[in-house]
């Protein structure tokens, strides 16, 4: 059997994140975009939530318009690599695998 790296997941596929929307559901935000936008301490906040639980929340209380946000989340999911869970009106749900096998908490169906 392949051992998969995490270089090889492109992206999830939707049954992933149907099943990661799910345990998101409960979640609170761990990150919120304000009016400043992606700043690097927003960027390191949301990487360490990512390190420390692997499904976080990130709410957008600034940028209501659907292209300003799709641009936000591309680039806080480059940055952080993660990768797009779900998104539910203001609120973006982000995935990250744990790089220590031990610490992984999620198994993706």
């Amino acid at each position: 059997m392949k051992k998969v790296k995490e270089t090889d997941l492109k992206e999830l596929k939707g049954s992933q994140k149907k099943y990661l929307r799910g345990l998101a559901h409960d979640l609170n935000p761990a990150a919120f975009v304000g009016h400043k936008g992606l700043t690097e301490t927003l960027t390191a906040e949301i990487d360490q939530a990512l390190e420390a639980s692997e499904l976080i929340k990130v709410k957008f209380n600034e940028f209501k318009e659907k292209d300003q946000k799709k641009e936000l989340i591309e680039k806080i999911a480059k940055a952080t690599q993660s990768y797009l869970a779900g998104m539910i009106g203001h609120v973006a749900i982000f995935y990250r695998q744990n790089k220590d096998i031990e610490k992984q908490v999620i198994k993706l169906p």
